[in-house]
């Protein structure tokens, strides 16, 4: 499973990269940075950053301010305090605070955050782990104790259009998670521990993969007509200023409540430049804002769906 997983997430990767720079042919090609650790690991960053303007430039017309589509295949050592945070969802994993274990890690994580306020960020992330016990020396091969695929797809718009909120539904199988898209964790053959039992989905490690590999295909589809509909339409300081203030609520979920995120800044010998390519180039954060308060007002009416899930695609009925 290792080396097919690899081999998708590298491929996909190019995919869509090839996907938004033929969106925008004026615009600067994405940079790829390869990068190989000593202790383990490789990966490809594949990075767009819009030109700065200078003093005699005008301010850059690119449809994104900032895109990554990024790549990891890394193996190493895991400590006991992330040890410990893992058990709790998978107890096939044996503790020991003063031990650690062999982990692989690899994953694709997708963001998107375009010039236009109109036009939403688009965040995705699909990966795959192994737990392995821990070899005794002399030994080479390593025990799988436990694996598990995880991913996520949200939507994250500025300004809500509702058609465009079906849209993506439709595409991500039909599941919904508020405005978002769709969130899943610890998906393996063990049972899940926030899930029951009967529910119905993929339960072996061939059927989670090929669910995985039909997210991923749908990423280009259910993003790319939306980025086409919003990508040129006039805009006004007011909501440029709502966009900046909705990337701020970005930057804060990040670095707070982003599970991924903290587990790249607690793993050892992590690359935290690559743990934090995903923040917006530009953001605002604004003291008790009176912005969005109004439910009258188009701010109003995205902060509501935000603090209300919608069934964008009436499954409940």
């Amino acid at each position: 499973m290792r080396q097919r997983f690899e081999e998708y997430i590298f491929g996909l990767q190019e995919e869509i990269i090839t996907s938004f720079e033929r969106l925008d042919l004026n615009a600067p090609s994405f940079k790829r940075d390869s990068w190989v650790q000593a202790q383990g690991g490789k990966g490809v960053l594949g990075i767009f950053s819009a030109p700065l303007p200078g003093d005699a430039s005008p301010a850059p017309q690119t449809v994104l301010e900032k895109a990554g589509v990024n790549v990891h295949v890394v193996h190493g050592i895991l400590p006991p305090p992330a040890i410990k945070e893992m058990r709790e969802d998978h107890p096939s994993i044996t503790y020991d605070a003063r031990a650690s274990l062999p982990f692989f890690s690899a994953g694709i994580s997708l963001f998107v955050h375009p010039r236009n306020p109109h036009a939403p960020t688009v965040h995705a992330e699909y990966h795959y782990f192994e737990i392995m016990e821990k070899v005794a020396e002399g030994e080479e091969t390593k025990k799988v104790v436990a694996w598990w695929f995880g991913g996520s797809s949200h939507l994250a718009p500025s300004y809500l259009y509702e058609e465009d909120a079906r849209h993506f539904h439709t595409t991500l199988q039909n599941e919904t998670r508020g405005i978002g898209g769709i969130f899943f964790e610890d998906l393996s053959t063990e049972k899940h521990t926030r899930l029951s039992h009967d529910i119905e989905r993929p339960r072996s490690q061939e059927d989670i993969f090929g669910f995985i590999q039909a997210l991923g295909n749908s990423l280009i589809p259910s993003y790319m007509p939306i980025l086409e509909r919003r990508m040129l339409m006039p805009n006004t300081d007011q909501q440029s200023r709502w966009h900046l203030l909705r990337r701020g609520r970005c930057v804060e979920f990040y670095l707070v409540y982003n599970k991924g995120i903290r587990f790249g800044l607690m793993a050892p010998f992590e690359r935290i430049e690559s743990v934090l390519v995903g923040l917006p180039e530009t953001a605002r954060w604004e003291y008790m804002t009176d912005m969005g308060s109004d439910p009258e007002n188009e701010e109003g009416r995205l902060v509501a769906a935000l603090k209300q899930p919608v069934d964008w695609l009436g499954l409940d009925k």
